[in-house]
């Protein structure tokens, strides 16, 4: 006799919201619907107590002391360095930098791997760049001549591969390239791109503040040479984040910034500086921030199953298919296998403007250009509406955001 099937795991999305204090407050005497994850995720209790005990029972700063408190804080603030490390895939923590964000991580890279390049060099980057992986390249510009080469976006919201490998020739030095677009959803093919840039010799760096928070990366099977994220949208701390790179880069690298901890020794002749990775991490670090990020990952290990991604996904369809039934509405980004971010222009009416009045019905959205200036003049517009979903939300919450929307049009056009 057979056994009998297993019933479906079942997410259970409101023991999610009762983990988050905020979600539970009202906005304009409305139920708070909160759909700006993609910008910055909310935090549960977890993480808002594994900072707070930091400053409540164990602070001090980490690596210089011999007392309780210090050695404490070090071996915390050393465990959240390999849950980093674990979450993204690799075995060592010696290839992990702690940063205040993907932004620094990035300018990291730029500012250090850029020491070494010269005028007439070629930096490939994307048109859905986040302007976090545009602007530390256009300082190689300014400064040393370097060539920035762009792959273009499809109206669809994908890569044009064919274009990609038309970009390289020998003197492209570096690929940069987010894996997630903030805007679009779209989750690049970080393999076949590494793939691709590696065949020419050439090393890549993904953005991945996006894609670590809606599915599964491991960066040694992508294979990539710079791997960057952020806590804040992890569900995490602000000030907080880390760079991953391959192999002995960060040995080969010199460093980006200069002071306390990232030296072995100082003298009036010279420095000699830490081994990796402390000689990226000058100055006291964001010790509790990065406790905080380390308690994140152990709730998302815990929550973030594929049955809570499967959630966000259908969230993701049900206000797709909503926005599908009103006239004038263009939607940015439809690639197959998008991240749950749905951006839209409504015709006869300003993004700023829907979006202060969707917030009167306790609606957050995000209203602008996303940090993505020529993604938006890539579609011929200057801003757009995005609700970005996370785990927390809710179906009733898609259908607010619904209500909301069409409730706005109605006052606009």
């Amino acid at each position: 006799m057979n056994a009998p099937a297993k019933a479906p795991a079942r997410f259970d999305v409101e023991a999610v919201r009762a983990e988050f204090p905020i979600l539970a407050r009202e906005v304009h005497g409305k139920p708070l619907v909160y759909l700006d994850s993609a910008a910055s995720a909310q935090k549960p209790e977890a993480v808002i107590e594994a900072v707070a005990n930091v400053w409540r029972g164990s602070y001090a700063n980490v690596h210089r002391g011999l007392h309780t408190l210090a050695n404490e804080t070090t071996e915390a603030f050393e465990v959240a360095r390999g849950k980093i490390a674990r979450f993204i895939g690799t075995g060592s923590t010696d290839q992990i930098v702690l940063t205040r964000g993907a932004t620094e991580a990035i300018n990291l890279v730029a500012a250090s791997f850029g020491q070494g390049l010269a005028e007439g060099d070629e930096i490939i980057l994307s048109q859905m760049e986040h302007h976090s992986n545009i602007v530390p390249w256009h300082f190689l510009r300014e400064r040393k001549g370097v060539v920035i080469k762009w792959v273009p976006v499809t109206e669809e919201g994908s890569l044009d591969i064919e274009a990609y490998k038309a970009l390289f020739t020998s003197r492209t030095k570096l690929v940069a390239l987010v894996h997630m677009s903030n805007v679009l959803g779209t989750l690049n093919p970080a393999e076949d791109l590494t793939r691709i840039a590696h065949g020419h010799g050439v090393p890549i760096l993904f953005d991945g503040s996006q894609a670590v928070v809606h599915g599964s990366v491991d960066v040694t099977t992508i294979g990539c040479d710079f791997y960057a994220l952020t806590g804040h949208k992890l569900y995490g701390p602000n000030a907080s984040g880390a760079l991953y790179a391959k192999g002995d880069w960060l040995d080969r690298l010199p460093p980006f910034l200069g002071g306390g901890e990232m030296i072995a020794e100082v003298s009036e002749e010279g420095v000699v500086y830490a081994h990796a990775p402390h000689k990226f991490e000058a100055g006291t670090p964001a010790i509790a921030d990065v406790i905080g990020l380390g308690a994140s990952l152990d709730w998302m290990s815990a929550r973030v199953t594929p049955e809570a991604l499967a959630h966000e996904h259908a969230l993701l369809d049900a206000a797709t298919a909503g926005l599908s039934e009103m006239d004038g509405i263009r939607i940015l980004g439809t690639a197959p296998g998008k991240g749950p971010i749905l951006s839209f222009v409504v015709e006869g009416a300003h993004a700023h403007d829907l979006a202060q009045i969707m917030d009167r019905y306790g609606v957050a959205v995000r209203a602008g250009h996303h940090c993505a200036h020529p993604l938006m003049k890539r579609y011929g517009i200057t801003a757009s509406l995005r609700a970005s979903f996370a785990i927390y939300n809710t179906h009733a919450e898609v259908d607010a955001f619904l209500d909301a929307l069409r409730r706005a049009r109605s006052f606009l056009i």
